[in-house]
């Protein structure tokens, strides 16, 4: 038996072949184009004249890595060839149609990065490799608590904008009770029981009332920021000494590792709350891809209606997972007043929250992605510190606005085309 097309005669039982033509996503040539005309323009051509140097080891390390020179103009101009390189070949592969590894981003940010720091070092104090990636840590853990429980939150199918208020309630609760106590522990269960309160209300209103999620999120943030400062003003200020001075952990070295250089002082000279974060990031990444629990969580943000017919009660999915979102990011925002600073102030997480959403999309809500996109973004707040330490010529402004450059240009950039959780914000009415 045959069909007739036109004038060709074609048989029923031949296979038919669809024709796609293949998606070609120009960001990352673009972007990479972009910064590597800029390196070679900015850093090599017209860069600065002097030796940049790289300090690798701290005093107490248990053997010392000699200080690095380099020479700034002949380094600067021979790595911003290699990005303009770089540039090409991803231009060359999206023209073929094929995807541009990881790795190649990866690669050219670091040169990039390098690039930058000898230019902006040129002439000036050596650069201290370990003391910038501490500061990068420690600024990015509670970013990374806020990017776990938003990876939750969101496959789970609830839109996490409230991370900020979680954060600050964390912030606010852990100071408080531990100033109280004089038991920083406490501090910590009382800032998971503050961010899952937030995170409790934001669940309510979305799944069981149906209210839009974004604007529960935004209308909680400023509440939280409201009520915290309210009391900041009227209990913690006057009462500084007794309610707003708690303990913070003390770090904690490890045997051995903590000495070895660079990693050591970075991974391994940390508070408790740093070595939570650790475990954490592995447990929930297992979690959510290896167990059940993680595929009913999955299967309630993807396809609601197919998680009920299986016996899934998504609602109760959605809620208590959410929960447990809020007192991870809770336990994050502790980290400011028990890990940090010391104490509470008005509005002391400045937005991380935001951030922090911003890492669960540039991390294409994956907790292993968003942790590594949540370093990314305290690096870049930390590099501005660094830089004006060593009274580098960049103005400070472009310096305090580089870690939300970094996120509008890493979300719009370099993520490309991504999708979502497919059911996330949307509420899901049974039947």
């Amino acid at each position: 038996m045959t069909t007739v097309t036109g004038n060709q005669s074609v048989p029923s039982s031949a296979p038919i072949v669809l024709e796609t033509a293949a998606v070609k996503n120009w960001k990352a040539p673009v972007a990479l184009g972009f910064f590597a005309i800029l390196a070679l323009l900015l850093f090599g051509i017209f860069g600065r004249s002097g030796t940049s140097t790289f300090r690798l080891s701290t005093d107490t390390d248990f053997f010392q890595i000699p200080v690095i020179p380099v020479d700034a103009r002949p380094a600067s101009l021979v790595t911003s060839v290699v990005l303009v390189l770089i540039a090409a070949w991803v231009t060359t592969l999206v023209r073929r149609a094929r995807r541009v590894p990881l790795w190649v981003i990866a690669v050219f940010a670091v040169l990039f990065l390098f690039t930058f720091l000898v230019w902006a070092s040129a002439g000036l104090r050596s650069i201290p490799v370990a003391g910038l990636l501490v500061g990068a840590v420690g600024l990015s853990v509670p970013l990374i608590f806020g990017a776990l429980g938003g990876v939750i939150s969101e496959r789970v199918g609830v839109v996490n904008v409230a991370i900020e208020g979680q954060l600050l309630a964390g912030a606010f609760v852990s100071a408080l009770v531990a100033s109280a106590t004089r038991v920083p522990l406490l501090g910590l269960l009382a800032a998971m029981v503050a961010g899952m309160l937030v995170s409790f209300v934001l669940a309510a209103f979305s799944i069981k009332y149906f209210v839009d999620q974004v604007i529960v999120g935004v209308v909680l943030n400023v509440l939280v920021i409201g009520l915290t400062s309210f009391l900041y003003s009227t209990l913690l200020s006057p009462n500084q000494a007794t309610l707003n001075s708690p303990e913070r952990f003390q770090r904690i070295n490890i045997p051995v590792l903590s000495e070895i250089p660079i990693i050591g002082p970075t991974l391994f000279r940390q508070t408790v709350i740093v070595y939570i974060m650790y475990v954490a990031v592995v447990v929930i990444w297992y979690s959510l891809f290896h167990t059940k629990w993680g595929l009913r969580l999955r299967s309630s943000g993807e396809h609601p209606q197919a998680a009920d017919t299986v016996g899934i009660n998504v609602n109760r999915t959605r809620f208590w997972n959410v929960s447990l979102a809020g007192a991870i990011a809770g336990f994050g925002g502790a980290y400011f007043t028990l890990g940090s600073v010391g104490g509470f102030s008005k509005e002391m997480t400045a937005g991380a929250g935001f951030i922090a959403l911003a890492a669960v999309i540039f991390g294409r809500w994956d907790p292993i992605r968003a942790t590594l996109a949540a370093l990314l973004f305290g690096f870049a707040t930390n590099l501005q510190s660094v830089l004006s330490t060593i009274g580098s010529p960049v103005p400070s402004e472009f310096m305090l606005m580089l870690p939300y450059v970094i996120t509008i240009f890493a979300v719009a950039g370099l993520v490309g085309s991504v999708r979502g959780p497919a059911a996330s914000g949307k509420p899901y009415v049974k039947g």
